[in-house]
């Protein structure tokens, strides 16, 4: 089943009694594709989102249109999302883990909006988020440590976050 046959190929031209058998099984399948994609685009947006897209004959168009339409609240989530690392602060309340594992998840949904996290911002993103009682550990990480390193920054901290317990 090519169900996204409408969303590669342009609408055929209409069938005729001129038409081959190969143009009409094109068309059939086509004019499936297409109604099949609507259905389940419309089934997956979410009901206050619907009453603001068209009706449209064409799920084409259909993409088309939210693309163009919801282009915007990309940006404003990114702004929120560029926003929450720096506002982020480690409370005690999740293990330092689950702490260093949300951090991560922001800096991979800003990547998906486009935006390129480095890692020596990210690194300080974390270490900032940290209360006063890992002062210590900021200055000795930052005394020692020539290239900030993602990928050993979270043992680390889960290890101090075990030794002022």
């Amino acid at each position: 089943m090519d169900l996204d046959l409408a969303l590669l190929n342009d609408k055929p031209t209409a069938i005729t009694d001129m038409s081959s058998e190969d143009e009409n099984s094109f068309h059939k399948s086509w004019e499936r594709s297409n109604r099949l994609s609507l259905v389940f685009m419309r089934m997956t947006v979410a009901n206050n989102i619907k009453s603001t897209i068209p009706q449209t004959e064409s799920a084409r168009e259909y993409l088309k249109f939210v693309e163009e339409h919801f282009r915007s609240t990309d940006k404003s989530l990114a702004g929120t999302q560029k926003a929450e690392p720096t506002t982020m602060k480690f409370d005690g309340s999740r293990s330092m883990k689950n702490h260093i594992i949300e951090m991560t998840n922001i800096a991979t949904r800003l990547q998906t909006l486009g935006m390129k996290v480095d890692d020596t911002f990210f690194v300080q993103f974390i270490l900032n988020s940290l209360p006063f009682e890992f002062g210590p550990f900021q200055i000795n990480y930052n005394t020692i440590k020539d290239t900030c390193d993602v990928i050993e920054l979270p043992s680390m901290l889960t290890q101090e976050e075990s030794k002022l317990k």
